[in-house]
């Protein structure tokens, strides 16, 4: 009988699993690599690139091992939790929002 992961893993596992899942989709994102160009790089197919991605604890440690070395050669799974890579910090100056307006008088009235 086969047993999904995702129904025998704690409430607690889980949520690490799609931190980790996270943490993998986000610096792809960073380093401008396609998903299924990173799978096939891999070894893997898409849908267990996009199940790794997705925080799914029946992925192999072995996939996401190859997969984090297509993504970013030479970072270990400690850099990837820890989150310090500088591509991280450039996507997220990227995502912030900008004004394309300046503050009205009575915006910056309010705001002071």
């Amino acid at each position: 009988m086969k047993v999904s992961q995702s129904e025998i893993v704690n409430e607690m596992q889980a949520a690490y699993s799609k931190h980790i899942g996270a943490c993998f989709a986000r610096l792809r994102i960073a380093r401008g690599v396609k998903q299924d160009v990173a799978a096939v790089q891999a070894g893997l197919s898409r849908n267990t690139a996009y199940r790794l991605e997705s925080g799914d604890p029946g992925v192999a440690v072995g996939h996401l091992l190859r997969y984090l070395d297509v993504i970013a050669p030479g970072m270990t799974l400690r850099e990837l939790l820890s989150q310090t890579d500088p591509s991280l910090s450039a996507l997220e100056m990227k995502e912030r929002t900008c004004r394309v307006r300046g503050l009205s008088s009575k915006e910056a009235s309010e705001r002071a």
